[in-house]
């Protein structure tokens, strides 16, 4: 299958999840629950959640979360491949563990959060970010070579899948009546931010070529602002208790 194939299976998926999300999936949510029309302009919901001071925090979260991991998805297969000397099957097997990292991130994040609170699993992705970016960059420099740079970006990859179920909770829960509004503002900045940051490894890799320190250097940048979002942003301590 050529390149071009990944793009036709793509456009193929998206019309099948337009027709089932029209034609088949029902919509759940009760008509008690339901805006009535013209109770509230788009631009009132918009303005409510962007005043929501958690909602700002836990944008800049999840832009620099999805920043990081597009940093990784950016440089990694031209460090492995030319770097490392990795062909496409020993890539993809590398791709397919990583992804695993952010399964399960996700999975014990949903159940950490649920005991202990969203914003202090998201206190732990965001630091794990850094921790583990930075050891990518000091194992380059110590010279340890492939599996110095693998298992901190695993670990890198699994702290930012902790990171991404808090985003969602913590945007959403005080903006029930607003949902769809505050996850188009959540999702649109995720990937804007993303697309817009991640070719920054090009730039700094430009004269040396990519290597695993101007990748993570990136991934680092994105976890520090991260964490500066949650202490002095969102502030942990100040978040109430979650809307049951």
């Amino acid at each position: 299958l050529p390149w071009q194939g990944i793009f036709v299976v793509l456009a193929v998926y998206g019309v099948v999840m337009l027709v089932s999300t029209i034609f088949i999936i029902p919509e759940t949510l009760p008509p008690a629950r339901r805006h009535d029309k013209g109770s509230t302009t788009t631009w009132q919901r918009y303005r409510s959640v962007l005043s929501d001071r958690v909602f700002l925090g836990v944008l800049v979260i999840g832009g620099m979360n999805f920043s990081g991991l597009f940093s990784y998805l950016s440089a990694s297969p031209f460090l492995f491949q030319e770097g490392y000397g990795f062909d496409p099957q020993a890539y993809g097997l590398l791709f397919a563990v990583n992804s695993l990292g952010i399964v399960f991130g996700v999975q014990m994040a949903s159940r950490l959060a649920a005991r202990f609170g969203p914003q202090w699993v998201l206190a732990f992705s965001t630091a794990g970010t850094v921790v583990f970016g930075s050891a990518i960059i000091l194992a380059d420099s110590l010279g340890l070579g492939l599996w110095g740079t693998m298992v901190p970006l695993f670990l890198f990859i699994t702290s930012v899948g902790f990171g991404f179920p808090c985003v969602q909770v913590l945007a959403l829960d005080r903006h029930g009546k607003a949902a769809g509004t505050a996850a188009s503002i959540l999702g649109a900045v995720n990937f804007g931010v993303a697309g817009a940051v991640s070719p920054l490894v090009g730039w700094l890799s430009a004269s040396a070529g990519i290597t695993a320190t101007t990748m993570a250097s990136v991934m680092v940048g994105c976890g520090a602002i991260a964490v500066i979002a949650l202490w002095t942003i969102v502030r942990p301590r100040t978040v109430q208790a979650l809307t049951p």
